[in-house]
């Protein structure tokens, strides 16, 4: 990585204009996301999904999307409704300076709650423009989705003529090679993408049908472009993940390694005394500190949100830096170990006969 990162800077960061490198990791993320046909490179989740906002609205001709209670999908303003993740672990219910207008046509539903969103339908008969969701949530602590709701989720959006979005910026290339998706098994009609695709460099991407994309100028008359979007450094970052998580056996050692985890810090926590429950998905984790099962973001808030904070802190204390929130979902990484897993369950268990 670090070696060809060298050799593309000696050409330059950045041109303002398409180069090979865009077009062969587009083409690399084309092979492997179920979605995408085609796909717009940009410089971080937040303006992915910005961008798949203003598609989405083009395309349908509408003006209203459904988003889910908990989940994040970036920073834009249209977003910050009952976002989880930070704004809920700092108490706020939205963020001061996002006007009104921004969030009017913004409704929320609850994740895993299929009926809740056939009711929105039918009181906005024509008016959706899209579903967007987290298909596994992870900035309300590691939420995953009923099998019947992803599903009835395809099916509702079809049925009134609005598109069905995955905000895959933590899920994607994490799940599988294509994404949750692949992993699932639904394809929904636009997808965003982040984190992973740029290698630890800025980056983010938003692709989907190609109907729907060829409304993205300069194939068509919706606006979206970005100076530094595509830059040769990040292309070439995200070049080289694809290429190492493409190995034989990429994902069967995320699987195995982070069960290990999941499944020893709910025993471990268990053991001591606590309510607790967890789980995980190949390199995705998480647990909450209550009894369970953990459905959605209102049954994340009964999670005791205080010892977290107590067992956040003597994990650190011991040389473990997990995210200091009980609203965020933990990763592994290929640079995890066996070693590493059992020096974390070693402190964990000492934290948790701690508090």
């Amino acid at each position: 990585m670090n070696a060809a990162l060298v050799e593309a800077l000696k050409k330059g960061t950045s041109f303002g204009a398409p180069c090979v490198l865009e077009n062969q990791l587009a083409e690399m993320v084309i092979d492997a996301v179920p979605s995408i046909e085609m796909v717009r490179f940009v410089n971080s989740g937040t303006e992915a999904c910005m961008g798949m906002l203003r598609l989405a609205r083009a395309y349908t001709g509408r003006e209203k999307i459904i988003k889910f209670e908990g989940c994040y999908h970036g920073h834009a303003d249209s977003f910050l409704v009952k976002a989880g993740s930070g704004v809920a672990t700092l108490g706020l219910s939205d963020s001061p300076g996002v006007p009104k207008g921004a969030t009017s046509a913004t409704l929320t539903a609850s994740y895993n709650d299929l009926d809740e969103v056939k009711e929105i339908f039918a009181k906005n008969k024509g008016e959706i423009a899209a579903v967007v969701l987290e298909p596994v949530m992870g900035n309300s602590g590691f939420i995953i989705p009923k099998k019947e709701f992803l599903e009835g989720l395809r099916e509702l959006t079809k049925e009134n003529g609005a598109l069905l979005v995955f905000d895959e910026v933590m899920t994607g290339f994490r799940l599988s090679y294509g994404g949750a998706q692949e992993y699932f098994g639904i394809t929904p009609d636009l997808t965003t993408l982040g984190k992973i695709i740029g290698g630890g460099l800025p980056v983010g991407a938003y692709g989907g049908r190609k109907d729907i994309m060829q409304l993205v100028a300069p194939a068509g008359p919706m606006y979206q472009a970005g100076t530094l979007s595509g830059n040769p450094l990040a292309m070439t970052a995200g070049i080289m993940t694809l290429k190492r998580l493409q190995k034989k056996g990429t994902y069967e050692y995320l699987d195995d390694i982070t069960g290990k985890l999941a499944t020893g810090l709910v025993e471990a926590g268990r053991d001591a005394g606590h309510e607790i429950c967890g789980g995980h998905i190949r390199g995705m984790f998480g647990f909450f500190f209550t009894s369970g099962p953990v459905y959605s973001f209102s049954d994340a808030k009964k999670s005791d949100t205080e010892k977290f904070a107590r067992f956040h802190r003597g994990m650190l204390e011991r040389g473990v830096y997990l995210a200091p929130s009980q609203y965020e979902a933990g990763f592994t990484s290929l640079a995890h170990t066996e070693d590493d897993i059992n020096l974390t369950l070693t402190a964990a268990k000492e934290v948790f006969r701690s508090i």
